[in-house]
């Protein structure tokens, strides 16, 4: 294959993944490999990076889609960006292979340094009929489209005569008890119930939120007594937590569930939604790399964040976030590499820059060390749980640290001023609970109002009358002769 031409020669820094790691290595590379001759590539099929915490919020209305999302183009002004997928790497050779996002020809091209920083993505299990029925959050158009969902799932039900139809469009699944399922269902179900209030024809009665989880807890970054909290605090609301339960079967919209560890049947029901929130496994790109992968798919690295294999350090090759199993010197999973999370990834981010820099002039590296400083949740409005440096909150003062947090954490001040004026008014307004339709056919309006309408049939021809009967003449003379 040949190199694209339209491509920058100068000696290239090749982020794979616009993600929390690329944003953050390219907006800290950017200027100084441009000042010392080379330039900074960022590869990605999406040209936003996702903020995704405040996917829950999208999905519930407190934030505007756009805002949740940081444009490359906007914020990496000094970088090449391709929109696209890298498909495989040749370290040896110092090439990549680049499948552009528009089905053109895929091209090599060449990288003096490479960072891999792809993600993670969804992780899901052969369940029959989940891949047809369920969806995700892990994208900001799944967060949309689930919030239109729901609010078109409640319109179509208050005028929807069966109830058994009905019944299954108020009812929603979240399976996964981590932080994402568990602030997605309350979003959700405060949304639901605003939604609710504004119309007549359905009670709150009616709506039933089903929170599956296949552990005896939720929220494992959080303390016991926490968790067993945000349970009572779900069911106070009326939410139905499950806990040592899978989901089994979810064919043709029938969610069949089933207890751990003896696999009995617990319920059987139908529903229209379905949430798959169970976790997230590292891109499955990195196999087609070459790099060293270890027992979780991610590729091995040492603390200073470039990638490692048999024979030590892989010169020129970097790693960080949720795509790289980088060694936790305070203490992280069990394997003593650090927790996928967001946390994580933007101060890894910086660090690789740092060291990838040091590195081109033969200065020391200093290795990523961070000791978690705890997690915070939000649960709709005014509710939420945290643990911030071993203090424990819940109720208001954790919802509070759980903006306050996130607000700081969400990448450029642009994008921060964005959110936070979406969460003031929503204080003084309450939540946007318009839903969007047509989204998946944008067209479909302009098409049936551009397509010519058939003509009407011509009516039939009337059949004419048949003619009065006539009296033969020879009557006539006999009935005038009579008279």
């Amino acid at each position: 294959m040949a190199i694209t031409p339209t491509f920058s020669a100068r000696p290239r820094v090749l982020v794979v993944g616009g993600g929390y790691v690329g944003l953050y290595t390219a907006f800290n590379l950017q200027k100084k490999i441009a000042k010392s001759g080379g330039i900074v590539t960022l590869v990605d099929p999406l040209p936003y990076m996702t903020y995704q915490p405040f996917l829950p919020e999208v999905a519930g209305g407190n934030i505007e889609a756009r805002h949740a999302v940081v444009s490359h183009r906007k914020h990496l002004k000094h970088t090449e960006l391709i929109q696209g997928s890298v498909t495989s790497i040749d370290h040896e050779n110092r090439t990549a292979v680049i499948a552009p996002v528009d089905g053109a020809t895929p091209f090599e091209l060449p990288y003096h340094d490479v960072v891999m920083a792809a993600g993670a993505i969804t992780r899901t299990f052969p369940i029959k009929g989940l891949a047809e029925s369920g969806i995700g959050l892990k994208t900001i158009e799944e967060a949309v489209a689930l919030r239109n969902q729901v609010l078109s799932l409640i319109e179509q039900a208050s005028t929807e005569p069966d109830p058994a139809v009905r019944k299954r469009a108020l009812t929603f699944v979240v399976v996964g008890g981590g932080f994402a399922g568990i602030e997605t269902i309350a979003e959700l179900e405060d949304m639901a119930r605003a939604a609710v209030k504004l119309n007549d024809r359905v009670d709150q009665s009616e709506l039933r939120f089903v929170l599956v989880e296949a552990m005896g807890r939720i929220m494992p970054e959080v303390t016991e007594k926490q968790a067993v909290w945000v349970v009572e605090h779900l069911r106070s609301r009326g939410v139905e937590v499950l806990l040592n339960t899978s989901l089994d079967n979810a064919e043709g919209n029938g969610i069949k569930l089933i207890n751990l560890p003896d696999k009995t049947v617990a319920q059987e029901f139908d529903a229209d939604t379905l949430i798959w929130t169970a976790g997230v496994m590292a891109n499955p790109m990195i196999r087609a790399t070459g790099f060293p992968l270890e027992p979780r798919g991610r590729v091995s690295t040492n603390t200073n964040l470039q990638i490692t294999g048999e024979f030590g350090v892989i010169e020129n090759a970097w790693a960080a976030g949720d795509i790289a199993a980088v060694p936790d010197v305070t203490g992280g999973l069990p394997d003593g590499t650090c927790v996928p999370n967001a946390q994580h990834a933007l101060r890894q981010a910086k660090r690789l820059a740092k060291n990838l820099w040091a590195s081109r002039f033969n200065k020391p590296m200093k290795g990523y060390k961070h000791k978690n400083l705890g997690a915070v949740a939000g649960f709709g409005e005014w509710q939420g749980v945290a643990k911030i440096m071993g203090i424990q909150l819940k109720g208001p003062l954790a919802w509070l640290a759980h903006r306050g947090y996130h607000g700081l954490a969400m990448p450029t001040v642009e994008r921060k001023f964005r959110v936070i004026m979406d969460w003031f008014v929503t204080m003084l307004a309450g939540r946007d609970l318009a839903q969007l339709e047509n989204l998946q056919a944008p067209r479909a309006t302009f098409v049936a109002a551009a397509t010519p309408k058939p003509k009407p049939a011509a009516p039939a021809p009337a059949a004419p009358a048949a003619p009065a009967a006539e009296a033969p003449a020879a009557e006539v003379k006999e009935d005038a002769a009579a008279k």
